[in-house]
């Protein structure tokens, strides 16, 4: 059997490549209901080993402590099945295996190994910029692209999800104006196709382009039925261009009726996914640093960070519970966390150093700062800020831990640091400094860039 990009697929069922290839498409294009497709794959088969991968590798998507066994289990099924399985698909398990053991960059390195073999595999290339991403990796991502797009037929049932990689790795890599065409494609092929148009919305963001994002957004919504939590982070991104225009009351409505609202199926069934985490507690600091008043909104991230505590398996989001405890002022829940982050930095691979040596000293600055020690906060940070990219998350959500550098660097009266600060995030922005909200009043105070 074949799946729809050509590649043998060890089944007997014709049901179950089909299940399979719908379930891929789902996956592609982050439907809520990717995981009801898969498992009509197996009752179609339920010796396809490849689907008890792919399940794996759903489970581990979620980086979150709670799902390795799940993850664990579906991998121990498929073991037996893929023994006599093509050799791609037993290479898809070795990745499984490395990272469920904590080495990512081990399984980028398979899924590398599998393009160059087939480099029409969108699921090993798919997986590949994802974890890539949270690396901290915009140059893999970039390159991982460039190799395989030669190959690939613009007329490929998946064409539009290179494009929408493309879009996005191109942006992260500063190259706006080949990211913009290569997403505005990829929306124009299929409108629903959310992940190019999180990349435009990205690239309007860089560029400071707001009254341009709100309408690019708005003008794609009604088309996003079905979709999973990635929707949430596109209104998060329509936030943060009504933020940056001193819309706040706007921002907080879409913050209660699309990106957090907690009576919504998606964030009910998932109310401590780490992407819908990222989005409600950076907002929530933005607001409350410029003296917009939040209510009572971080004690319900608050209770998420403290069933939280130890999983360090989303390095990114491990500042971000920082900040939700912080911001409910829960000091003894905030040193386990902190505690929690110690353990998990004790390991010897990727994950361990990435806490170790940038979450935990960006997380204790968080708490520093809020507790009214701002210079010991960048003393704390200035070691991790150089490091801070390997955390993961874009330069659009990178922006909030540089803005809590920046605040504590001008509290403690640190100039040169703050000036260090906005000579970082000049460098990659098309937009001055003075326009931008999060650093205007900073640049103005120290003159920088003749403002």
């Amino acid at each position: 059997m074949h799946d729809a990009q050509g590649l043998e697929l060890t089944t007997a069922s014709a049901a179950a490549v089909a299940a399979w290839d719908h379930t891929i498409a789902g996956y592609l294009g982050y439907r809520a209901d990717t995981s009801a497709r898969l498992a009509a794959a197996l009752a179609a088969d339920p010796d396809f080993g490849m689907a008890h991968c792919l399940g794996a590798y759903f489970a581990l998507l979620g980086f979150n402590a709670a799902l390795l066994p799940a993850a664990a289990a579906a991998a121990d099924r498929a073991r037996p099945l893929l023994a006599a399985a093509t050799r791609r698909e037993q290479a898809h398990l070795a990745a499984v295996d490395a990272w469920h053991a904590g080495a990512p960059d081990r399984a980028v390195a398979i899924w590398e190994q599998i393009l160059a073999a087939h480099p029409r595999d969108v699921l090993a290339f798919r997986l590949h910029h994802f974890v890539n991403f949270w690396l901290g990796r915009p140059d893999r991502m970039r390159a991982a692209l460039l190799d395989v797009e030669p190959k690939w037929d613009r007329e490929a049932p998946a064409y539009t999800t290179l494009l929408a990689c493309r879009c996005f790795a191109f942006e992260e890599c500063g190259l706006y104006t080949e990211a913009e065409a290569a997403g505005r494609e990829a929306v124009t092929r299929d409108p629903a196709d959310l992940w190019a148009a999180h990349g435009v919305a990205h690239v309007l963001e860089m560029q400071g382009r707001r009254a341009e994002g709100i309408a690019w957004i708005a003008g794609l919504a009604p088309g996003w039925d079905g979709a999973n939590n990635l929707r949430h982070h596109l209104y998060w991104h329509a936030a943060l261009f009504h933020f940056e225009r001193g819309a706040f009351d706007e921002v907080l409505a879409l913050y209660d009726t699309a990106f957090r609202n907690l009576a919504a199926p998606l964030t009910a069934a998932q109310p401590d996914l780490y992407i819908d985490v990222q989005n409600a507690v950076s907002m929530l600091y933005r607001l409350a640093r410029l003296g917009v008043d939040v209510g009572d909104r971080w004690e319900e991230l608050a209770d998420r960070a403290e069933a939280r505590v130890g999983d360090c398996l989303s390095t990114f989001t491990l500042p971000h519970w920082a900040m939700a405890l912080a911001g409910a002022r829960r000091w003894d829940a905030a040193a386990r966390l902190l505690d929690g982050m110690r353990a998990g930095a004790a390991g010897n691979g990727v994950l361990a150093a990435q806490v170790r040596d940038v979450a935990l000293p960006i997380s204790a600055a968080v708490l520093a700062a809020a507790r009214g020690d701002p210079a010991g906060a960048v003393a704390l940070m200035r070691p991790a800020l150089g490091a801070m990219s390997s955390l993961g998350g874009s330069h659009a959500q990178q922006d909030v831990l540089e803005q809590l550098f920046l605040d504590a660097a001008m509290a403690a009266g640190l100039k040169d640091d703050a000036h260090l600060l906005l000579e970082r995030v000049a460098g990659r922005s098309a937009l001055p400094l003075h326009r931008r909200r999060g650093y205007a009043a900073a640049a103005r105070e120290i003159g920088f860039g003749g403002t």
